[in-house]
């Protein structure tokens, strides 16, 4: 906490995708209000076991305690051994529903899943959900899509990487709807590479994404903290966040 504050950072969101990591992420939420947020929900690679009165109690219950998110759900068809596409299209639809309900956003991972992910998008975005395609690597189609119906785009230490290649997916998106994230303790960008990624790495992303887009890094730093704000619901800034 300490070391993210110092880097920059004025809140952080500690993501629930398991109801294990969502009670974690609520207990911290807890300890530091106004600058830790948690969200809940289940991610993909658990859709196998997602029983829909089941987990809906208890994302309903972490909404009631403050999540202001669904999520990390979504659709990940690139590892054998996960629950069959129709499996997880299941439990993402119940879950987008769930966020239609109870006005909340949602944080969705997609990988090589583009056409489902597209359709169950725009059917969200037609039920007034609004969310973030998060760690987003995929096509400028998708994006586009996801755009379209109001939603946001999040990247990661990805775009630091050497084998990077698509600046131009950058530069797609509007000023309005850009975030910056970790992903941690996963992807940490470079110079941190093969380190634990953590919330005081999210500055060398951040000023890749500027540097792509032609700004500076403290303006993009507000920028992405006012988007993540106006996406999440949070407390207004106070003078001097950046």
């Amino acid at each position: 906490m300490a070391a993210a504050q110092s880097a920059g950072a004025v809140a952080i969101v500690c993501i629930g995708e398991s109801r294990d990591a969502a009670a974690g992420a609520a207990a911290l939420a807890a300890r530091y209000p106004r600058v830790v947020y948690a969200t809940a929900g289940v991610h993909p690679y658990d859709a196998a076991t997602y029983d829909a009165p089941r987990d809906r109690d208890w994302i309903e219950a972490a909404i009631d305690a403050g999540a202001v998110a669904i999520g990390e759900c979504g659709l990940d068809y690139h590892h054998e051994g996960h629950a069959a596409p129709a499996v997880q299209r299941a439990a993402l639809a119940d879950q987008l529903a769930l966020a239609a309900e109870r006005s909340r956003p949602v944080i969705v991972h997609t990988r090589d899943a583009e056409a489902d992910t597209t359709a169950l998008v725009r059917e969200a975005g037609a039920a007034g959900v609004v969310g973030v395609l998060h760690c987003y690597t995929g096509s400028h189609a998708l994006a586009e899509v996801a755009l379209a119906e109001g939603w946001y785009i999040s990247f990661s230490g990805v775009v630091t990487f050497t084998r990077w290649a698509d600046d131009a997916l950058v530069r797609l998106v509007p000023d309005g709807r850009l975030l910056v994230e970790t992903d941690a303790p996963y992807l940490a960008p470079v110079p941190v590479r093969g380190r634990r990624n953590e919330p005081q790495y999210a500055r060398y992303t951040l000023a890749r994404i500027a540097a792509v887009r032609g700004v500076e890094p403290d303006a993009m730093g507000a920028l992405v903290t006012g988007n993540a704000r106006r996406l999440l619901g949070l407390a207004t800034a106070v003078a001097g966040d950046v």
